[in-house]
Formats: C-alpha cells, structure tokens, sequence
C-alpha cells in the first residue's frame, strides 16, 4: 500500500536540511539516526517482499494461474519487474535464498516462447560478473537448461537469449567454460553462424572469440568445424557488427603461429585475401561518417592484413587507418588482442545511458493490492560489457 512506502519527499528535505554546505557536520540524535536508518532500510525490505510475492507467483502451477486468469503477458510484466530488482548484485545473490531462483529457471522450459525468452534474460542479469550466483545457478542445472535452449529451441529469439545468458554464465567462471566445451557447444556456435539471425550471430562470434582468447588451442577445434571458411563469409555481412566479430575471430586463429588453426585459415588465404581486398575498398569508399562508425573494422582489417602478410595494409598508405582529429589508432577491443593493442583507449563516447523506467505490474495473486516496488541500490547493469555486453 502507498502508506507503507518510504517517505522519500521527507528524507529529502531532511537530508537539505542537515547538509547544505555552509555548515559543518553536526552530530546525528539518537531519534535522527533511527528514523534515517528506517527510511533507508524501507527500500530493500520492500524489494526482499515483492520478490517473494513474484516468486510465490513462479512456484504456481500454470493451470492454477490459468485458472485465476493470469496471462502469460502477466508472467512476462513479472519477469520484467525481477530483472530490474536482481539488478541489484545482492537482490542476485538473495534470489535463491527466497526460494526464487529454481521456480525462475523452471520457466526456461515454459511452453510460451516468450516467457522462456524472458526467463532467459533474467539469468542473463543475475549472473552477469556474479560469481556466486554463477555458481549457484550452476549447482541447479541452469547451464544444462541454457544449453537445450540455445541448441534446439523452435525459436529463434529464445536460442539468442539462451546465449547469452550462457555467456554471462560462463564468463570468468572456468567449471562453465569446460562444461560448455564438454557439451559439445563450438558444434552448437557453428549452427548459429549459420542462421539467417544477425543477433544470434554477433552473439556467437563473440563468444567465440573470448574462448579463443581463455584457450588459444581451442583454434584447432574450431579449425576442424570448419569455422574460418564461415568466419571469412560472415566477414562480407552488411551487418557492421557481424563483419567487425568475425574479423575479430579470424584475427585470434592468424596470430595462433602453430597446429591446424594456422594451416586450416592458410587453406583459406585466396578468399581470405580477397575479402580483405573487398573491405580495404569498401571502406575507401565510405563517407567520413561512416569511417568514423567503422574505426574498429579499419583496425581490424589492418591487423589481419599484418598478421598473415606481414606488412601495414594500404588502408595506411590511403590514410584511412587514422583519420584527421584521431591521435592514435582506435583500441581494437583492448581485451581481445595483444598489449601492444592495449594502450591505446577506447573511444567512451560510443556508450549512451539509458534512463528509460517502467513501472511495477500488480500482484497478480494475494487478497489485496501488494506494497508498491521499490528500486533496489546499487545495478549491476553497467556490469558487462563483453564484447559487447556478447547482443
């Protein structure tokens, strides 16, 4: 109810009165202290009840929610309000302490799509540089319930976010990366390239390229996938980020000097030289805003070209790998390469802050109206970037 809200509008003034800066600090009463600890602590207590009333909503059988007519739009304006409360890393890490965390990954195996999509990205954010909860939503199963998803689900939109809750799963998390391998998943990565899905390919390239980069002998298992020859096509897509990812990916296997990976991305340097030619003349025919979208993918390519024929790309004779106002080549994602590559900084102007709010659904079960939802401290939605945030 509204009455059990914080009474924020008086924290505030209080919080002006007490700091205005033109004062020293004084010290707090008993009574000041006790009502500010109170205010402050109404927030997470209220939070702590809502997930516990949506998980008690996840613990019901569907026929029962059926039954009292909820949707399975209702369950989705659920799972949207508990992935913005697990933001929070200790709300994460509390998920499962509530009882919330299993009844969660119940609903990846949900008959609607949609539901197991969302489900999916509620994961996603709950193990995003979490250990703990990595940890613990691998004690219960969910990488086995990702992997079914992103290798076999009907739907395409559901197998994209199955992966990428599997890259923030297995992140840092070496028991994750090998059970990944022991699954079978690059067999997994390679059907993905080959779909038609943009997003499931950027997402898969970019896996792709920070398992390289955890174990650089992977490049002969994916050499023997056949993955270069699908990687230099890939190259080729219209889609920036997709041609960008898998430059990125070819790049890993040209700088791995020895085993199939180089003999296998050698098989391939007629077409690997072409394409490279190819995007060499693309991007000299860009606008200088477009060059400016494609600072990475000059890099990329200039890279490449040095790493297989050992010598600058005439992207540098044309003057296109550092253009006017750009004191140093652009940090070609300074986690994936080389030091060398490392010091030059990332361009942070490419981030833009979301602000966007939504507003706590209703309880969708209970005998009256449930306490309003309040904003849990701290996000982890600045947590990630992978690759790119791995899209």
């Amino acid at each position: 109810m509204a009455g059990d809200a914080p009474n924020w509008e008086g924290l505030l003034k209080w919080s002006l009165a007490h700091s205005d800066g033109t004062r020293p600090n004084r010290n707090l009463s008993d009574d000041d202290r006790k009502w500010f600890m109170e205010a402050m602590q109404a927030q997470s207590i209220d939070v702590v009840k809502r997930m516990k009333e949506i998980t008690l909503v996840m613990q019901t059988p569907e026929q029962v929610l059926e039954a009292q007519g909820v949707t399975p739009a209702d369950i989705e304006d659920l799972l949207d309000e508990l992935q913005e409360h697990v933001e929070s890393i200790d709300m994460a890490n509390d998920l499962h302490s509530i009882g919330g965390l299993v009844p969660l990954l119940g609903y990846l195996k949900n008959s609607h799509a949609n539901i197991r999509a969302k489900a999916a990205e509620v994961v996603t954010t709950i193990v995003q540089n979490n250990p703990k909860s990595q940890q613990l939503v691998m004690e219960a199963n969910g990488l086995e319930y990702l992997f079914s998803l992103f290798t076999s689900d009907p739907d395409v939109t559901v197998r994209t976010k199955a992966l990428g809750a599997i890259s923030s799963l297995i992140r840092d998390n070496k028991p994750g990366i090998t059970a990944f391998r022991l699954a079978n998943g690059y067999a997994g990565l390679r059907d993905a390239l080959g779909t038609e899905s943009v997003r499931f390919q950027r997402k898969a390239l970019n896996l792709i390229s920070f398992l390289l980069r955890e174990n650089s002998s992977d490049c002969n298992i994916i050499s023997d996938l056949g993955f270069p020859r699908i990687m230099v096509h890939l190259a080729s897509s219209e889609d920036l980020e997709v041609r960008e990812a898998a430059l990125r990916g070819l790049l890993e296997l040209a700088r791995e000097k020895t085993g199939d990976a180089k003999v296998t991305l050698a098989a391939e340097d007629e077409k690997l030289k072409q394409l490279l030619e190819e995007r060499i003349k693309g991007i000299s025919l860009m606008s200088p805003e477009d060059l400016g979208a494609a600072r990475e993918e000059r890099q990329l390519v200039d890279s490449l070209w040095n790493a297989c024929y050992n010598e600058p790309s005439s992207l540098r004779e044309k003057g296109l790998l550092v253009l006017p106002g750009e004191d140093a080549p652009p940090d070609v994602a300074s986690k994936h390469f080389e030091p060398a590559l490392r010091a030059f900084a990332p361009n942070p102007a490419d981030k833009k802050p979301s602000t966007e709010k939504k507003e706590a659904p209703p309880l969708l079960l209970g005998a009256g109206p449930p306490p309003e939802a309040a904003n849990g401290q701290g996000s982890s939605s600045a947590r990630e970037d992978a690759n790119g945030r791995l899209q």
